[in-house]
């Protein structure tokens, strides 16, 4: 077993795994400062901020030899014997020389940077810097430059290459390069060809000073004003881990949430501007029956008893249980339809396809498969019926009249059924409709339900890969919307409020496919241990968690 000794204290790790500096002081609990590396980039060592002093330990003897210069923690191999010094004087001053020299000439325009509030460089300063500033001070003010899409503040840059790494490495596009020589280098893109791939939004995760800036976000909110939220990205079937920044129930900007076993470090462009639809004026905000040609607004007190008398008397029943609702809705709405009617139909929605899957070259995959819980309905389903009804083939039982009363949970961002589709729901005796828009199927809906976006509701979701990852409840919904859950949970008659977990726990112990898939990320020794932390640390360094 390999022992590596940071400020004093021992850390034993395997044979063969392969750590340095900064990733085995982390495990120790030591942060050592650092602002060009990145666990999901290759190492160098550029910025100096993380020197510190190293030397081995005799196996034999148990001397220690310490190399006369410091070097950089991010380029050191934690191997056997190795001895790593992180608070001594002389590491001290080298990173207050570090931090001196990058704010000689960075303008002073903290007040207006969206990077103010989770800016390294400010960080750094309070905790590394000098005690005073040895220069004159002189406002500054950043040149902005648009290269794609995002913008850059070319002064504000530490030449850091975090960026221009990550289109080499992980998108491969490689737009992004370094001009000039010296104190002129500076951050560009390649003449004709702009900073443009699905995934160019995670240059401004990790820019670790305000010198990319997200044009979506850009002068919106203050870091400080807005709250933090774990949740789950539903507009692909991959299911990226990410974090909802929000402030008064309004989402602002969504960012990656590091997952070893989902994203990594990322998200694509799509997923991270994909929210908009959530504060759609468009959006149904009111239960309504229908009475003739016209629509009445109900009372949410009311309207379970109603519904459940309604849909006694409509049997035979079907629904359509949309791959946009978490597994415990999915699971409450087929509970609720077969305690009505026990042979009824239970079919699983459109399933939205776009174009083809993107593969990049980090590893990073883009779904052509643009829902986040196919597969967890499809289990719920499978459990209740036996099989899995495609939503083609309920049109066709729809047109052998096997149904006179249909419940369709849709809950899609996007357009997901057209009027020759809808037609088939045509004559039905009963036909209600939960969805986030207007939709030619709502216009011949007996009851139309509003229902709640991904960020209003807390539940799980099941990705491609039968990871089964649960979402928390960010904002409140709009005045007048219930989330599904809260509608199915008092339609059952349960007691109490709704609560998704005792829902998940329920669902584990019936069906086996949950019960193999409730732990998100299960703690599975020294690898999980290490990855987890380094990126937790990284979370740390974006997020303001609540």
């Amino acid at each position: 077993m390999a022992v590596v000794i940071i400020d004093g204290r021992e850390l034993i790790l395997p044979e063969g795994r392969r750590l340095n500096g900064i990733e085995a002081a982390r495990l120790v609990g030591i942060e050592i400062p650092h602002y060009c590396w990145h666990p999901g980039l290759s190492v160098v060592g550029s910025c100096r901020m993380c020197l510190v002093e190293v030397g081995m330990r005799d196996a034999k003897t148990g001397r220690i030899t310490m190399q006369p210069k410091l070097v950089p923690a991010c380029n050191t191999p934690a191997v056997d014997g190795t001895v790593f010094v992180t608070t001594s004087e002389k590491v001290r001053q080298a990173r207050a020389r570090v931090e001196e020299g990058l704010l000689l000439r960075h303008p002073i325009d903290c007040p207006i940077c969206d990077k103010a509030g989770e800016c390294l460089l400010q960080d750094y300063h309070f905790l590394h810097g000098q005690p005073q500033r040895r220069a004159d001070l002189r406002p500054y003010t950043s040149r902005r430059r648009d290269i794609g899409d995002v913008t850059l503040f070319v002064d504000r840059c530490i030449m850091c290459s975090r960026c221009v790494r990550f289109t080499r490495e992980i998108s491969g596009s490689s737009e992004l390069m370094v001009v000039g020589r010296g104190a002129q280098e500076e951050i560009d893109v390649f003449p004709g060809r702009p900073l443009h791939n699905n995934l160019s939004g995670n240059v401004v995760d990790l820019c670790p000073v305000g010198a990319l800036a997200d044009k979506d976000f850009l002068y919106r909110q203050r870091v400080w004003f807005m709250r933090c939220h774990r949740a789950i990205c539903t507009r692909c079937a991959v299911g990226c881990s990410i974090w909802i920044d929000e402030n008064q129930d309004r989402i602002y900007r969504l960012r990656p949430r590091p997952n070893p076993f989902v994203n990594k470090w990322w998200i694509c462009n799509e997923g991270r501007y994909g929210y908009h639809y959530v504060h759609d004026r468009r959006r149904l905000v009111r239960p309504m029956r229908r009475e003739g040609q016209s629509l009445h607004e109900l009372d949410w007190g009311l309207l379970p008893d109603e519904l459940c008398q309604r849909l006694r008397t409509a049997a035979p029943l079907a629904a359509v249980i949309s791959p946009f609702v978490s597994v415990e809705e999915a699971y409450l709405l087929c509970k609720l339809i077969r305690s009505l009617d026990a042979q009824a139909v239970l079919a699983c929605g459109p399933i939205p396809l776009v174009g083809q899957d993107q593969n990049f070259p980090g590893g990073f995959v883009v779904l052509a498969e643009k829902c986040p819980n196919r597969r967890g309905v499809e289990a719920v389903l499978a459990h209740f019926a036996g099989k899995v009804v495609s939503f083609d083939e309920l049109l066709q039982q729809l047109a052998d009249g096997l149904a006179r009363g249909v419940w369709v949970a849709g809950g899609y961002p996007m357009p997901w059924i057209d009027h020759q589709q809808a037609q088939r729901f045509a004559g039905l005796e009963l036909l209600i409709v939960q969805d986030l828009f207007p939709s030619p199927l709502s216009d011949l809906a007996s009851y139309i339900l509003p229902a709640a976006a991904f960020a209003e509701r807390e539940g799980s979701y099941v990705n491609r890969n039968d990871w089964l990852q649960t979402s928390a409840w960010a904002i409140r919904p709009p005045s007048g919307v219930r989330p599904e859950g809260q509608l199915y949970w008092q339609m059952l008659g349960m007691p109490g409020l709704f609560n998704p977990r005792s829902v998940l726990d329920d669902i584990a112990r019936q069906i086996m496919f949950f019960s193999a898939a409730t732990c998100e990320i299960p703690e599975t020794g020294l690898d999980l241990r290490v990855n987890l932390l380094a990126e937790g640390q990284a979370d740390k360094e974006r997020s303001h968690d609540v």
